[in-house]
């Protein structure tokens, strides 16, 4: 967030960094696009389905996410859970553990981002929590990248942060 990096960089790096701390297989970040999530960064070797993978928000564990709000963790055969959308295009349609948490932005989900593990796998609580923290980084970068740099340059953030009001001391 604090480096002049395009947004396809930025995931790259939020994919790569998942990868590393929860050993996952795939981790891929799908964004919002009107009414449908697009794959739009992974660390798996397919790189012609970026853009290409579409879900509606009532399709997959992925739409569920999404649509819910909410953490998703399945630690073994998750490719049968009733909510389970297979692509036929992704080997990760076969994968076993499955991690996902919704991307927020001012309160509003604008994506999703997923872990899966090839083998059975069960979810750490840092892992639970360090994908929900993610998801919210994440929809802080996308704020931050559709703003004008001038705006960030510009900014008074003292009088930003006092115009809302005193800050609370804690006791």
């Amino acid at each position: 967030m604090v480096r002049d990096l395009s947004l396809q960089d930025v995931l790259q790096g939020i994919v790569s960094l998942m990868v590393e701390f929860t050993a996952c297989d795939a981790c891929l970040v799908y964004l919002l696009d009107n009414e449908e999530l697009v794959l739009c960064a992974s660390n798996t070797p397919h790189p012609s389905t970026i853009g290409k993978i579409r879900l509606r928000w009532n399709e997959g564990l992925t739409g569920w996410v999404a649509r819910e709000r909410r953490l998703l963790a399945i630690s073994r055969e998750a490719y049968k859970d009733a909510r389970f959308k297979k692509f036929g295009e992704l080997e990760e349609d076969n994968y076993e553990a499955f991690l996902s948490a919704p991307v927020i932005a001012r309160n509003r989900v604008v994506g999703v981002i997923n872990v899966q593990h090839r083998l059975p796998h069960q979810h750490t609580g840092s892992e639970l929590e360090v994908l929900t923290t993610v998801g919210e980084q994440v929809g802080c970068v996308l704020v931050l990248a559709r703003m004008d740099p001038s705006l960030v340059e510009t900014a008074n953030h003292v009088d930003l942060v006092l115009s809302s009001g005193p800050i609370p001391m804690k006791q």
